[in-house]
């Protein structure tokens, strides 16, 4: 419609104004409370209409619209009713209940005109109510009269009951509502009831698939009373609400039963259910082709620049920053970036500019949403013995934001397999000082030890789900000390498990394709050019043989070790045959090995098996402790131990070289320097003070903040 229309429509004379006469006959009889009389009548005489209340519902829902807008969502589609529209509206604007934003074009509802809807509605409802009939609020936010046909049109297509059975399971439910006199009856309250009669009847199954997902309405108070862990505003506790639906949903709904009951009871463990189905939990990508083949979004995304292919510095950081930002969304766990130094290979004439504004980019993608308690890992991977220069500045710009940031976000990989690593260790140990997170390996690795078994021939783009431990002590205290048994108890748990996973697969691959992951699917091709690998975590391997089958820490004990681990292995690849999908085992850290402590705590006692355990977790890789690298070989036991071990798990070791608090910059790089000697993957760690009060961590300290004087240190 063109402006002209507009105008000449809201000028039109009162073809439809027979009511009209009553505004402008204005006589002086009545005074103030004459006047506002008259003005509570005529915003009666408004809400009369039922076309006015539309107006102003699509208003309070949509928010501001165009006048051609509004004409359309009103239902006043036709030529013929245009004049008639135009009349509501003018209606409307007379009373206030509507303004015209003449700059912008736009009609909005003001808070009048909300007064106005809000008490048609509670008018509206109240009618009801007095009506005497039954009514239900549904969580559609509407009230409509109680209709036992709904409850039977829901059983069938929601829970899939038999007609007659649902007939039968609604009969109870009605007369059950009519005994109990309910005076505020809701959809929820109905779905409890129906429940309740299908548990009676014996039918679990079809009550599983009714469930209503959610919480307890004293879970939401603790939710917004204790924000404690709550790092990232609104967004975090929306998150924490919305992912305890999910991960309901998953363990009653998504997994087989026997599953479900062996993370629930502490069997195995999966981190982050509420996630489980949606994304992956580690991706190994290659950002140098996603980055100079233009960010591709399609529809997805509309409200993020769209940077195209381009040579330019600053448009190769910026896309580099929005990338790293979105593939954090697409990613439980960790994104390892491999190709960062050839994106900028053409750029080593500006050194000082690359570093300053990688410095910025890295800083940016600090904002980006997290999925649990820790963050989703961003991994830059750096293959030493390629361009020394580019490496050194992006190592440099990691350093300045290590610096800023309290605790990092995005690390380093450090791939020594084809240079030294005496060419970044006196850098490097200046960033592990102050935080930074920094791994060394050979080949595709992430931070978390996962090895990328099949980077030769992903393509640009390899998945792995690796979100399944299993708690092998638990298998232990439940195979009498035979270690025969203990094997093949752990054979059948891995078979449903690994089912499980190729069924996450494909629900991932699924809702990929579909768009929940615009990054992946668009961008990568998912299905064409990607491999996905299912990795199984062991947990707890040394204390199931040593502490509780009772075998010695000598040679006979230690080949249990690696037989188990074999196990596994054979285990994993002839399932995953039957499958179709690559297998690994892995031995990596888990939030699942302190849960599995407590739960095997509880279940069987503080008894000497768990008293004679280091911490309050089991083991979930290799320790070492760099104050002992000096004396050690590679036939020292621990590193004969820990290479065996590298060598039988295909799907990587998490190796952790503890480095003490005190120690110094050059201490930290003889430790990685010798480490790197011995064994091919490790993460040198050292604790770091943090003030939780202000994020200070520029100088060592213990009791107290040394800027701000808070004892909250972490």
């Amino acid at each position: 419609m063109t402006m002209n229309e507009e105008e000449l429509e809201m000028n039109m004379d009162d073809d439809f104004d027979d009511d009209d006469d009553l505004e402008n006959d204005s006589d002086n009889r009545g005074g103030i409370m004459q006047s506002t009389s008259k003005r509570v009548r005529m915003i009666f005489s408004v809400m009369a209409s039922p076309n006015r209340i539309d107006i102003l519902r699509i208003l309070n829902s949509k928010g501001p619209l165009t006048y051609s807008e509004l004409k359309s969502l009103a239902g006043f589609k036709s030529k013929k009713e245009s004049g008639k529209f135009a009349y509501h509206l003018r209606k409307l604007l007379r009373q206030s209940l509507v303004a015209l934003n003449k700059a912008e074009r736009r009609y909005t509802i003001t808070n009048l005109g909300k007064l106005v809807l809000s008490l048609a509605r509670q008018i509206e409802e109240r009618s009801i109510i007095e009506s005497g009939k039954m009514y239900v609020r549904t969580s559609k936010d509407s009230i409509e009269e109680f209709n036992s046909h709904k409850i039977i049109q829901s059983l069938v297509r929601e829970g899939s009951l038999p007609l007659e059975l649902a007939q039968k399971i609604t009969e109870e439910v009605e007369n059950r509502i009519y005994k109990y006199q309910i005076t505020y009856l809701t959809g929820s309250l109905i779905r409890e009831m129906v429940n309740s009669v299908l548990l009676e009847h014996g039918h679990e199954e079809y009550r599983n698939k009714l469930a209503r997902v959610g919480m307890p309405v004293f879970d939401v108070k603790e939710m917004t009373s204790n924000l404690d862990h709550v790092n990232n505003g609104a967004e975090g506790l929306l998150f924490n609400a919305g992912q305890r639906v999910f991960a309901e949903q998953l363990l009653t709904n998504v997994l087989p039963k026997d599953v479900a009951d062996s993370h629930i009871s502490g069997d195995l463990h999966i981190t982050n259910p509420g996630v489980w189905s949606m994304i992956p939990d580690t991706i190994f990508v290659n950002v140098k082709e996603l980055i100079e083949d233009g960010i591709d979004l399609g529809g997805k995304y509309l409200d993020v620049s769209r940077i195209s292919a381009s040579k330019q510095l600053s448009d190769i950081t910026s896309s580099l920053s929005i990338m790293i930002s979105l593939l954090s969304k697409e990613a439980s766990q960790e994104i390892v970036l491999d190709g960062l130094v050839g994106l900028f290979t053409k750029h080593s004439k500006s050194l000082p500019e690359l570093e300053e504004k990688l410095t910025s980019a890295f800083a940016t993608t600090s904002t980006t949403s997290e999925y649990n308690n820790s963050n989703t890992i961003v991994s830059i991977r750096l293959q030493l013995g390629s361009d020394t220069k580019i490496i050194n500045t992006i190592i440099n710009a990691y350093k300045n934001y290590t610096k800023i940031t309290p605790t990092p976000k995005i690390g380093l990989i450090i791939d020594h397999s084809k240079g030294k690593i005496s060419d970044v260790s006196e850098i490097v140990s200046e960033i592990i000082s102050i935080g930074g997170k920094v791994m060394f390996a050979k080949g595709q690795v992430s931070s978390a030890g996962i090895t990328n078994t099949t980077a030769k021939t992903s393509g640009p783009l390899s998945i792995i789900l690796q979100s399944v431990s299993i708690n092998l002590p638990r298998l232990a205290f439940e195979s009498n000390k035979d270690e025969t048994y203990f094997r093949a108890r752990l054979a059948l748990l891995m078979k449903p498990a690994l089912s499980s996973m190729a069924l996450r697969k494909k629900d991932i691959s699924d809702l990929t394709r579909r768009g929940l992951n615009p990054i992946l699917a668009k961008n990568t091709q998912y299905m064409q050019k990607s491999s996905v690998t299912l990795v199984v975590n062991l947990v707890g391997l040394k204390e199931a043989v040593f502490n509780i089958l009772g075998l010695k820490d000598n040679k006979d004990g230690r080949a249990i070790l690696h037989k188990v681990i074999e196990t596994a292995v054979d285990v994993g690849a002839k399932k995953g045959k039957e499958l179709g999908d690559s297998v690994a085992i892995c031995m990596t850290e888990t939030e699942g090995s302190t849960r599995f402590v407590t739960l095997d705590g509880e279940k069987y006692g503080k008894n000497s098996t768990l008293n004679s355990m280091d911490g309050d977790s089991y083991s979930d890789g290799i320790i070492i402790n760099a104050s002992d690298v000096s004396d050690y070989t590679n036939k020292s036991e621990p590193i004969s131990q820990c290479n065996k071990f590298s060598k039988l798990l295909n799907g990587g070791l998490f190796v952790t070289l503890n480095i003490d608090n005190d120690a110094k910059i050059a201490d930290i790089k003889k430790s990685i320097e010798q480490t790197s000697l011995l064994t091919p993957t490790f993460k040198p760690v050292k604790t770091v003070a943090i003030c939780g009060e202000c994020g200070f961590k520029d100088e060592p300290f213990e009791d107290k903040c040394p800027k701000c004087k808070s004892p909250y240190i972490v």
